[in-house]
């Protein structure tokens, strides 16, 4: 990804084609990470805080980053919450634009390669990777709030997600799928990441429409008892866009 050209042209000799190339790698931590601080930019890239600062604010007025209070699970400590760096959708637009060729052309060679199953044991891999990342925050809450958490780390990764009952379960609602183009020509990164969810939530769960399909909303069935009070605030999901 190649963040937007600042308006006037740097002059021959200076750093402006490094700067790029590190703004790149900031953004493209925050897309892998998802949301993070400064601070944990800088030591994650091995950068200076002030570097780091500099990049962000650069990425700020161009639109590819935003920046929102952390989010805190639990008791909260003194303090106001750490700020946090997410990608905004022109951002993450401009990754996925890039990347979605790539990514379809080696699933692609893995699946002449190694067959389907080769495919799927690589989305298997995906899916839990991801999964690995929401753990702590889903065992750490309350079995009526897993799929509301699972719902607010999705929406801090880009996929816009919220909860509501439905009856005697709940339906978990993406409205957005960052590999939605890759899913289309292969659904089992859909099915790994259905298989995951179920890990997570501790319980069987149903895909029942996915917009790698045509669908406008991924949607997954919760049975019963409902692990949602009422309709979750999906508050990322509907501030953000």
């Amino acid at each position: 990804m190649k963040t937007p050209a600042t308006s006037s042209a740097a002059p021959a000799g200076t750093g402006s084609a490094r700067d790029e190339s590190t703004r790149d790698r900031v953004a493209r931590s925050i897309l892998t990470n998802g949301p993070s601080s400064a601070a944990v930019l800088a030591e994650r890239l091995e950068l200076t805080p002030a570097a780091v600062r500099r990049h962000l604010d650069h990425l700020l007025e161009q639109g590819v980053v935003e920046s929102r209070e952390e989010r805190v699970y639990g008791p909260r400590g003194r303090g106001r919450p750490a700020k946090v760096f997410v990608l905004t959708d022109s951002g993450r637009h401009a990754f996925h634009q890039a990347y979605d060729d790539l990514a379809a052309t080696a699933l692609h060679f893995i699946a002449e390669a190694g067959g389907e199953q080769a495919v799927a044991e690589f989305a298997r891999r995906r899916a839990l990777e991801v999964g690995q990342r929401y753990q702590e925050l889903i065992d750490a809450a309350p079995d009526s709030d897993k799929a509301e958490v699972l719902a607010e780390a999705l929406t801090a990764d880009g996929y816009a997600a919220s909860t509501a009952e439905r009856g005697h379960g709940a339906q978990l609602c993406q409205h957005h799928c960052p590999v939605a183009h890759v899913a289309e020509q292969f659904p089992q990164l859909c099915e790994a990441e259905t298989e995951v969810f179920a890990t997570l939530l501790g319980r069987h769960v149903q895909r029942l429409a996915t917009i790698a399909h045509g669908d406008g909303v991924c949607t997954t069935h919760i049975p019963g008892p409902a692990p949602v009070s009422s309709v979750s605030d999906g508050e990322s999901a509907r501030t953000a866009r």
